[in-house]
């Protein structure tokens, strides 16, 4: 790439940071600006990325055999450890009888795992079936309806989840928020919504809400809905401050709100779509509609989430990594090969677990006409936080994005503007799982991380650097040096990930055994083997299968 290639590089990404952030201006112009921008800054991307070197066959195999290799090997380390101590864990955290591999328990011990499951086969798969049903009879006989009666379901649905009691508790929010919606201050919409959030942690109103239900799960359910449903009316909120529904007024606004907000498929645990995309695709009527899903899609995506389902069921029967992480004195007896196998054994677990809990709402909206936001991508091949936060939960990402930093306006205003930006992007998503301090550091960890990135990536590209390192170094040397810095921050990737999924003591005791006690026994193999992620994962991305 010339020398002009990056200045123009440059200032496309500084248009690209000014175009998306005019809140409040002219929406159709703005929508202009970014379409205009976003195309220029992906075109020129596209022409960066393509100068990544291949690199040899035999090279590239080794990296896809130490990669698969080591977490076979450190499974299998962590599969011995689970079953030499299986009485003590089993006295401790009362492990379940197993139903798929004879012989061997199961780790109830994954709280949303469990929960989901529980729900699952006391009514959401049925009730989920029952909202495919009612869909597909109202396309076929009353499609102008459709949405209607898509509506009556998730709102008798809700009712018979979480009682009248969490309805009202759900109405009472939407209600709320439509009204300071309704005077078209973007903050206000925020305060409310915030104040709003907050209800969920204040003890008193828990309490009260704790008494409604006969068990905890109910309470939960509860929770969980109202969290999400948030997301979805800061969604409406802010659209319509920026653009009100052209037609229909207030009743077509309590129409569509609550058809949002009660979609049945994504009413209790996302993935989250936000309420532009939800009303363009909705409008479409059903006559004008391309077939999303075929049936042996249709079998296909079936299938996968059924083989996702036992993955995870396997990993819990033949490891019991949950019950480790939640004993400190196990983390600190764990073998090297062990403990690594317990960090990436709970990373992948969170993958595939939200590869089941998204899949099945995901294809759910499929039939209905529905674009749901990807599926996460697998975790062995993320080598950024950048890269976490665009690919796993995807529709969280596009959420953060247009409704706090966009707003807020990025990388409009330089350097400090952009990184309080993306500080209350991380701070609203801490808050909005709790506010807990181990989410405190999970945040903070992300959010450097994220900045220490990009400013690498803007030192690296700019025109006073980026000339001398493609003069002194080859393009293959180039691509190893990004896998050795990319290890790095897997490293520390995976260290945010495991404070967030088990908490501070999991966090500080892989600091310490990893990088103080084992500086020079533990840490450089595994940063070898990260690095042999990070390769897989460039090579993922420039040649995806």
């Amino acid at each position: 790439m010339r020398c002009a290639d990056l200045t123009t590089l440059w200032r496309a990404l500084r248009l690209f940071g000014g175009a998306v952030a005019v809140p409040g201006g002219d929406t159709a112009r703005q929508d202009a600006l970014d379409c205009a921008s976003v195309k220029v800054f992906l075109a020129l991307m596209a022409k960066q990325s393509s100068t990544l070197a291949a690199l040899p066959r035999a090279e590239v195999c080794a990296y896809w055999v130490l990669s698969f290799g080591s977490h076979l090997y450190s499974f299998y380390q962590l599969h011995i450890f689970s079953k030499e101590h299986e009485a003590g864990l089993e006295r401790q955290f009362q492990l379940e009888k197993g139903f798929l591999i004879w012989g061997h328990k199961k780790d109830p011990t994954d709280f949303e795992w469990s929960f989901w499951s529980h729900w699952a086969r006391k009514s959401l798969l049925w009730t989920l079936l029952g909202h495919a049903v009612v869909s597909r009879l109202a396309s076929f006989f009353i499609p102008k309806f459709r949405v209607t009666a898509q509506l009556a379901y998730g709102l008798l649905v809700a009712c018979c989840a979480v009682g009248i009691k969490g309805l009202g508790v759900v109405l009472g929010h939407l209600g709320l928020s439509l009204a300071v919606a309704q005077l078209c201050n973007p903050a206000l919409s925020w305060s409310c919504a915030l104040l709003l959030l907050s209800t969920l942690h204040i003890p008193p109103l828990q309490e009260i809400q704790r008494s409604w239900y006969q068990t905890e799960e109910e309470y939960y359910l509860l929770l969980f809905s109202v969290a999400v449903c948030g997301l979805r009316f800061i969604s409406f909120s802010l659209e319509h401050c920026w653009r009100p529904l052209e037609a229909g007024g207030l009743q077509q606004q309590v129409y569509w709100l609550t058809a949002y907000s009660f979609y049945h498929p994504l009413f209790f645990n996302g993935p989250i779509l936000t309420f532009k995309d939800f009303l363009q695709q909705m409008q479409v009527p059903v006559k004008d509609r391309g077939a999303r899903i075929t049936f042996l899609s249709l079998l296909a995506n079936t299938g996968r989430i059924c083989v996702w389902w036992l993955i995870a069921e396997y990993m819990i029967h033949l490891m019991y990594m949950h019950t480790i992480q939640a004993n400190e004195t196990y983390l600190e007896i764990l073998p090297p090969w062990a403990l690594g196998g317990l960090a990436l054994a709970l990373v992948q677990f969170f993958y595939v677990k939200y590869l089941v809990l998204f899949g099945v709402p995901s294809l759910l909206a499929g039939l209905d006409g529905l674009a749901p936001p990807k599926l996460p991508r697998c975790v062995s091949i993320m080598h950024s936080f950048t890269g976490m936060w665009r690919h796993f939960d995807v529709g969280l990402y596009h959420w953060l994005i247009r409704y706090i930093y966009i707003p807020l306006g990025g990388s409009h205003h330089g350097l400090l503007w952009k990184m309080l930006s993306t500080a209350l992007a991380f701070g609203f998503v801490c808050f909005w799982h709790g506010g807990h301090d181990y989410l405190q550091y999970w945040a903070l960890m992300n959010w450097v991380g994220v900045l220490v990135e990009n400013g690498v990536t803007i030192l690296i590209s700019s025109p006073l650097v980026y000339p001398s390192i493609e003069r002194c170094i080859s393009p293959a040397m180039r691509r190893r040096c990004l896998a050795l810095i990319s290890a790095f921050s897997t490293a520390m990737l995976i260290l945010s990930n495991l404070i967030f999924l088990g908490g501070n003591h999991v966090g500080r005791i892989m600091w310490k055994r990893v990088f103080i006690q084992g500086w020079c026994t533990v840490a450089p193999p595994m940063l070898a083997f990260l690095y042999c992620f990070a390769q897989i994962g460039l090579e993922w991305e420039h040649n995806p299968p």
